[in-house]
């Protein structure tokens, strides 16, 4: 299916929001939280051989680990942004994570392969509640520069989980899993921007409450939106398998193939999720400036070249290949989802959780 830019806002677009100021110190907050709430998310993927070697795991028990964290971080999702569509909670951001500071006091004191369990599941539920609300804020703070704003946001969110496994091999890796207690530090601190965030954020609801509700209406025909959002969903969830699949068995695959120990098979890991990163921070204007439906299609397309020489690669172009990877992949991460926002408005929040569950699930 051909995807066409957007030539105009949507129906009931309030005319004065192009016009409004871009928050940028609430965009500052929001990416900084999501970088501390992916950073300690990507923890649990990054101390895996830790936790294999600890309690004797195999590789369905690995697996059982991911599918817990996932669902836990994926299924609520889309039910916490419809429901907070309707019925706004600003205050959900920092208790949401809580749950995230729960799960890792738990994960560090663990002592059973069930502990881990419960903890991978508690720090999912913090993502599924603080992802569609602080894509809320990033909209709200953006004026009108929506790309610009989903880009910052996002970015937040990759250079975290660059960073996860860069501390996990400083911090954790020579000296056991009971130092995941540390990173309680970095939930304290997110629990403080976020309650700041949240104060802003309730002040903005009241202010909206005093207005004229817009009419939002979709000149799109509902079948054409309902096709449009699944190609996008499939686009997301694709881009996010091949991303999750890296992230959780590329340490193995470079120790196994390669020799590598832990702490240098976690480098390698932030290498590709640094790539990530820059592919979000960059892709977003570029969008902006030839248009996200060609940022869409050279993400897709651009990946499958290098994808097809990487088993056959030394260790040297391995690491190469996985920045440009990592890069290409991230490219069209923020375009997909502005394009499912403008396709469904007045639905930021079920969009939200919709497309970041399924980039999680």
């Amino acid at each position: 299916m051909a995807m066409s830019e957007p030539t105009q806002p949507l129906a009931g677009a309030p005319a004065a929001a192009a016009k409004a100021r871009t928050s940028f110190g609430i965009l500052g907050a929001i990416s900084l939280s999501h970088l501390l709430n992916d950073m300690i998310q990507s923890l649990i993927l990054a101390i895996y051989p830790l936790l294999q070697a600890e309690f004797s795991l195999t590789f369905v028990q690995i697996g059982l680990i991911t599918l817990t964290f996932q669902l836990a971080s994926s299924l609520l999702q889309p039910v916490v942004g419809y429901w907070t569509d309707k019925y706004p909670m600003p205050w959900s951001l920092p208790v949401g994570m809580c749950f995230t500071l729960s799960g890792l006091v738990l994960l560090a004191m663990a002592g059973s392969f069930g502990g881990v369990l419960l903890a991978a599941a508690l720090v999912g539920t913090g993502s599924s509640v603080f992802h569609p609300e602080s894509s809320r804020v990033a909209r709200m703070a953006s004026g009108g520069r929506h790309g610009l704003a989903q880009s910052i946001f996002q970015v937040g969110g990759n250079f975290g989980s660059s960073l996860g496994p860069l501390l996990a091999a400083v911090i954790i890796a020579p000296y056991g899993k009971g130092n995941v207690a540390w990173f309680v530090l970095a939930a304290l601190l997110a629990i403080v921007v976020l309650a700041q965030i949240s104060r802003w954020y309730a002040a903005q609801h009241r202010i909206a409450k005093g207005k004229p509700k817009a009419i939002i209406a979709n000149p799109l025909p509902r079948n054409k939106v309902v096709l449009a959002v699944s190609v996008l969903l499939l686009l997301i969830f694709s881009k996010y398998f091949y991303m999750a699949s890296i992230s959780s068995y590329y340490t193995f695959y470079l120790m196994q193939k390669f020799g590598l120990s832990i702490q240098n098979a976690q480098l390698h890991l932030f290498a590709f999720l640094f790539a990530v990163a820059a592919g979000t921070v960059i892709g977003g204007p570029v969008g902006d400036k030839i248009g996200r439906k060609y940022v869409i299609w050279g993400s897709i397309l651009g990946v499958a070249p290098f994808t097809l020489v990487f088993p056959y690669a030394t260790l040297y172009w391995t690491g190469i290949l996985t920045v440009i990877i990592g890069f290409i992949l991230a490219s069209a991460f923020s375009a997909i989802l502005v394009y499912a926002q403008e396709l469904l408005p007045g639905r930021i929040g079920m969009v939200s959780g919709l497309f970041f569950g399924f980039a999680f699930g």
